[in-house]
């Protein structure tokens, strides 16, 4: 056991000596050391009831016969980071996650890991650690958020966000946005929708780091807290079967999450982390590889922000097996891959069964031919964008346009509550990527602005940020290179057309050659000054397109 290292043997004495101070026996002394990595905090509501998790994932350990090792890990919610400065550290802590992880791990020569996390950066922080580190480890999940009951319809984080276009609009009033804000988060657990944390749980769990059902059950459920001690217990049966990360996450267990992806019209930060979390099994997953697959995998339910399901109903109707099952039938899965339960994955969808054909329809049904993400290339994007076709009206797929240039998500923000954006307008938003923001921010508020003072149908949104996985509509983002690189997004001026064709994969600036090469001439890139971690990050994180990781 990798445990030894700090409780076997004469020299081990002093290290023997600091484990009893922490209470323990001479018997646990003898058994494998269980870290429990508890994003627990009371500022995240997808978090706070992690406590709760970790006491059963703690017993499941227990039962299994090791002993647990709780410790802290920080968590950022997105959405109270959201269109302010704060937006800035959410992409950054996820390798902040992962780091810490590794230390912990590392330091203490724990046997095994059980990752308790939830939303947005914590969950692929904690799975690049996992992969990392290559020791038995399993994640569970907070699970989803209930979704709210606003005068008869279902509501969540989104429709507040909307509601602040809608006020400006005249579409609603001030008091019933105030009433709105009161029920449409009605419990802990991430956001009811399939945003960025939801999608990563369930990704994790197609991915098979995760047993069936981490990203779907309710986490207000008593199921979650069974899943939880399952996970306890099953962790320590992988220890015993020498059951690593790596043997489980290969190359054909990640197309298989993001066939499970596609299928699901996941946000658009999948594409940033499935990536980065592979890297650290030694995998390259460039954006050709989600194109590919998205072109051939269906549209097989329309959830929250696209659709009218939430995460608990995709639960209801089968969950992620239900859906694996389905993909499986065109030929889109690969069974043979190992999973957290330690069978292959043929084993665990043998009882998988869509229970709500409405919720998770049949490929006969599809709600699209192809994927729910789309990968974009062309003279404004020579090295790719990003954009949730899942969430873009159809009359929106082809669009041109002129340019509407906004050197930060502040100015856009202020424009669209201002009337300023008119119908048939391209708006972008530069200087916002992994180096020039830096942090990639997300753009909810704009988006969200946008839908709520119904353009929608008519405003395209351009970004080298990066989208909330709430953020429905025409919205382009990890536009890549990025303005502070130099991209042909620091190039574009006012008034410039932009054509978008989604079907055809193409996003180009209309302004000829000569011309941008006159403003390559003059270009000198933007910097905002920042110090401590922000700092560091912008020097060394890499392109949107490449998952925004570090390298020295």
């Amino acid at each position: 056991m990798r445990s030894d290292r700090i409780k076997k043997g004469l020299e081990r004495a002093p290290h023997r000596s600091l484990l009893r101070a922490l209470g323990l026996t001479e018997e646990e002394l003898r058994r494998p050391l269980v870290g429990v990595a508890n994003a627990f905090n009371e500022i995240v509501p997808g978090h706070v009831h992690l406590r709760q998790i970790a006491e059963a994932v703690k017993a499941g350990i227990r039962m299994a016969g090791a002993v647990p090792v709780e410790f802290g890990v920080i968590g950022v919610c997105d959405g109270l980071a959201m269109n302010h400065e704060g937006m800035r550290y959410s992409l950054v802590s996820r390798e902040i996650i992962a780091d810490s992880i590794e230390i912990m791990a590392r330091a203490h020569a724990f046997d095994a890991l059980v990752l308790v996390s939830s939303c947005d950066k914590i969950t692929p922080g904690m799975l690049m650690a996992a992969l990392r580190l290559n020791i038995p480890a399993l994640l569970v999940s907070g699970g989803p958020m209930l979704t709210g009951s606003f005068r008869g319809r279902k509501v969540n984080l989104i429709s507040v966000f909307e509601g602040i276009g809608q006020v400006k609009s005249g579409a609603l009033t001030e008091e019933e946005l105030a009433e709105l804000e009161e029920c449409a988060c009605p419990t802990c657990g991430s956001c009811a929708g399939m945003f960025t944390a939801n999608s990563m749980n369930c990704l994790s769990e197609a991915l098979g780091l995760a047993l069936p059902g981490n990203g779907t059950i309710p986490a207000v459920s008593a199921e979650r807290l069974r899943l939880a001690k399952k996970t306890g217990l099953k962790v320590v049966e992988l220890l015993r079967r020498r059951i690593t990360p790596r043997k489980i996450a290969t190359e054909a267990a990640f197309r298989n999450a993001i066939a499970v992806d596609m299928a699901l019209g996941c946000s658009t930060n999948t594409v940033l982390h499935v990536p980065a979390i592979a890297r650290e099994a030694g995998l390259d997953l460039p954006l050709t590889v989600f194109d590919e697959i998205s072109r051939k995998t269906p549209v097989l339910a329309s959830l929250i922000p696209a659709g009218p399901h939430s995460v608990p109903e995709l639960h209801e109707a089968g969950g992620i097996p239900a859906v694996m099952a389905e993909l499986k039938r065109a030929g889109l899965i690969d069974t043979g891959v190992l999973t957290a339960t330690g069978e292959t994955l043929e084993a665990v969808l043998k009882s998988a069964r869509i229970r709500d054909p409405e919720v998770i329809r049949p490929l006969e049904r599809a709600y699209r031919e192809e994927g729910g993400i789309a990968i974009l290339w062309g003279s404004l994007a020579p090295e790719g964008a990003v954009v949730k076709t899942s969430a873009v009206v159809p009359e929106m797929m082809r669009h041109e346009g002129p340019a509407r240039v906004f050197e930060s998500e502040e100015e856009a923000y202020k424009a669209i509550l201002g009337r300023e954006i008119r119908p048939g307008d391209v708006v972008v938003i530069r200087y916002e990527g992994p180096k020039g923001g830096p942090g990639m921010r997300e753009m909810l508020s704009p988006t969200s602005a946008l839908i709520g003072m119904g353009l929608g149908s008519s405003v395209a949104l351009i970004t080298d940020g990066r989208f909330s996985g709430g953020t429905q509509g025409a919205c382009i983002g990890h536009v890549s290179p990025e303005a502070a690189e130099g991209g042909p997004i620091a190039l574009v001026r006012d008034g410039d057309p932009i054509r978008i064709d989604i079907p055809a994969r193409r996003l180009d600036l209309l302004v000829p050659e000569e011309e941008l090469e006159k403003r390559r001439r003059k270009f000198r890139p933007r910097r905002r000054k920042v110090s401590g971690v922000l700092a560091r990050y912008a020097r060394l994180v890499t392109s949107g397109a490449r998952g925004a990781v570090l390298e020295e």
